[in-house]
């Protein structure tokens, strides 16, 4: 029977044991009648169920029953002491009737206990509460009968529950974990595995009961005191009362099957630990050597252009994304399997590195099948990036070659020549760098390693070869159509750089010539003072003229040039309806003024030839000078010098030019007078003799 049971009947406290013991060492039955009507159902229940908790040693030594009349009537008194025979007939060796003060009849009631004592088995005492201790140590009385002893029943029943709870709930686990632990020891290892899992959680939680346990016995161990006779130890819930041995003996087997109990789930959990690494290996591994591979195995392409790579890309960075929730995984295990691996289990190290191992081996191998795809994939983007700009280039240049060169000058045209032969390198070096970069993909494909874990990949690796050799070749025929434009291209400019430099040239020529007859009509003004001198100027002036005559040579030469080079540039030539022109009218000009400057030379040296020699014969050769033509004719060339020097040079076009200033003709003129002063007086000179001669 359990207190939680009939707690509405223990509250009614109907009886109680205090934990007082008389002088037998036997236990006390306290049982307070009150005025209210008492239930003997109730009553019998209390008795058998307090009756019950004592030991069998306990019982042994007797109860001394106390039962308290004194707010009861007789006839109640005497219906509770017939009733202990029937509840506890053994067990009673003395009943106390505590009676109330002047009350009952004393003979009748001590008469008829006394010859009811053969019958009932115990003596029965009729007692005043002052006398009871008589019978009973006051030490071992509660206070209601004049005693010491402290006693709360409700704290007491409370304590009780707790006791029942616990012994229940200990001896209940104590069963589950026995079950448990045993199963965990015998058998094979599936039979173990399969024990655990049926019988492993208790109904309660250990920590709990133990934790009740210990608190409950701590509360038995406190509640000691000391007697006032012969200093004897007593307790209210004594061990044999209360059962402290019985608690400690639940709580060291509680604690001994927890311990055990502990290692199960310890070795389970690790099991269940280990089972699940090797679980979530195999999900790795089955997901990096399926779908993962097959991502893989479906993405081989490397594009055709800069946004089909970019493409790829992306759609790899997906496949990447995915797989490194994977390697998330991976860490983790990875980090799982080295703790259990420190902790040094040899019978799992075996195992645990194998798992390692394999994991770690499709994990990296599948790492660098993903980077190898993205170099790969990176390597394809700067290939068609660099195509792309290369393509680019080769645009710009052939749309440059297809335009129409009208440059203003050789400057420009230079220039523009320039920048075609810079354009043109900068494809050979783009061309290069493709080729580079083509070569590099080509080596990278040609050394990709099978995804498909031997599956050959040839074929799939064909279509990028050839795209990649097509890019290439593609780009060479567009390079070598381009040069053979530059070519053609290059040289028309030069011819243009050549028709401008003849132009120019023969400009230049015009002005030379233009500086020539300049010098001509402003320098060239001396006919020298003798004929010596005359004749030096006469032949320093053809040397002139030749001079002039070479620069009109080059002239009509560059023009003439100028008409070859236009002619097959397909252009009309400035040159012919300006410089030439201005070529010819030049050099007639200078042809005029240079005849002019010849005869003007030629007949000063006449003159000074002829006034010289008549100068320079003397008077003992009169025969000389018979004929006066002569003199004559010398003032006729000199006075025709002069003359002509006052002339201007008329040219075609009507303009008319002086040599030098009017000062310098002064001058040369004034040399031509005194040279003519000369000759006239040696003229006199001869025609005095031959007046003297006929007077003689």
């Amino acid at each position: 029977m359990e207190a939680s049971v009939i707690l509405p009947i223990l509250k009614k406290k109907l009886a109680f044991l205090s934990g007082g013991k008389d002088r037998r060492s036997g236990l006390i039955l306290t049982i307070p009648l009150c005025l209210e009507q008492t239930s003997m159902d109730e009553l019998s229940v209390t008795l058998d169920y307090l009756l019950s908790i004592p030991s069998e040693k306990c019982k042994a030594r007797g109860f001394t029953v106390i039962v308290d009349g004194r707010k009861s009537q007789w006839n109640v008194v005497k219906t509770v002491v017939l009733m202990l025979q029937n509840v506890v007939p053994a067990e009673v060796s003395l009943v106390c009737v505590v009676k109330p003060d002047e009350f009952w009849d004393k003979k009748v009631t001590h008469f008829c206990f006394w010859k009811e004592k053969d019958r009932l088995g115990f003596e029965v005492i009729l007692v005043s509460a002052n006398k009871l201790t008589r019978y009973i140590e006051p030490c071992q009385l509660t206070e209601d009968f004049g005693g010491t002893l402290t006693y709360d029943h409700m704290d007491w029943l409370n304590k009780r529950l707790v006791f029942e709870k616990f012994t229940k709930e200990s001896t209940s686990l104590l069963d589950e974990l026995a079950l448990i632990n045993n199963g965990s020891d015998k058998g094979t290892q599936q039979e173990k595995e399969r024990s655990i899992d049926l019988n492993f959680l208790p109904s309660v939680d250990p920590e709990t009961v133990l934790q009740t346990g210990h608190e409950l016995l701590s509360e038995l161990q406190q509640r000691r005191f000391n007697g006032s006779d012969g200093g004897v130890s007593w307790s209210p819930m004594d061990d044999e009362l209360l059962a402290q041995p019985q608690v400690m003996k639940l709580l060291d087997s509680l604690r001994e099957q927890y311990t055990r109990y502990q290692e199960v789930c310890r070795q389970r959990s690790k099991r269940t630990q280990l089972e699940e690494i090797q679980q979530k290996v195999m999900q790795v591994v089955n997901w990096l050597e399926g779908p993962g591979s097959e991502q893989l195995r479906t993405q081989w392409g490397i594009g055709d252009s800069i946004r089909a790579s970019q493409a790829l890309q992306q759609k790899h960075e997906e496949i990447e994304s995915q797989h490194s929730e994977w390697f998330a995984v991976y860490v983790e295990l990875n980090q799982q399997i080295a703790a259990l691996l420190n902790a040094g289990d040899e019978e799992d190290l075996v195992e645990l590195k194998a798992l390692q191992q394999q994991l770690s081996d499709v994990c990296y191998r599948q790492a660098s099948q993903l980077e190898f795809r993205q170099n790969l994939l990176q390597a394809a983007l700067e290939f068609h990036s660099v195509a792309q700009d290369l393509s680019q280039q080769l645009d710009g240049l052939l749309g440059m070659l297809c335009v129409d060169v009208a440059p203003a000058d050789g400057a420009s045209i230079q220039q523009t020549l320039k920048l075609l032969e810079e354009k043109l390198k900068s494809v050979d070096l783009g061309l290069q760098g493709l080729r580079e970069k083509g070569q590099s993909l080509l080596d990278q494909i040609s050394n990709q390693a099978s995804w498909a874990y031997g599956k050959d990949v040839t074929i799939e690796n064909k279509e990028n070869v050839d795209h990649i050799q097509g890019v290439m070749e593609d780009m060479q025929l567009r390079k070598q159509r381009c040069e053979d434009m530059v070519d053609v291209r290059r040289l028309k400019m030069l011819q243009m750089v050549q028709l401008f430099k003849c132009e120019e040239d023969a400009a230049q020529a015009v002005e030379w010539l233009s500086e020539l007859l300049d010098a001509l009509l402003k320098t060239h003004i001396r006919l020298g003072d003798d004929a010596q001198e005359t004749k030096v100027l006469l032949e320093k002036h053809r040397k002139f003229v030749d001079v002039a005559q070479s620069t009109y040579d080059y002239g009509r030469q560059l023009l003439q040039a100028t008409v070859v080079l236009c002619q097959s540039l397909r252009c009309t030539s400035r040159s012919s309806g300006d410089t030439l022109p201005r070529l010819n009218r030049v050099w007639k000009q200078f042809t005029v003024t240079s005849e002019e400057r010849v005869h003007r030379l030629e007949t000063a040296v006449a003159f000074h030839s002829s006034a010289e020699k008549i100068l320079q014969e003397g008077p003992e050769q009169p025969e000389a000078f018979s004929e006066m033509e002569q003199f004559d004719e010398i003032e006729a060339v000199g006075k025709s010098l002069l003359d002509r020097l006052t002339v201007p040079v008329v040219y075609p076009d009507g303009s008319e030019q002086y040599f030098g200033s009017p000062s310098d003709m002064a001058s040369a003129a004034e040399h031509i007078r005194e040279k003519m002063k000369l000759v006239s007086l040696k003229k006199q000179q001869l025609r005095q003799p031959e007046a003297t001669t006929p007077e003689s």
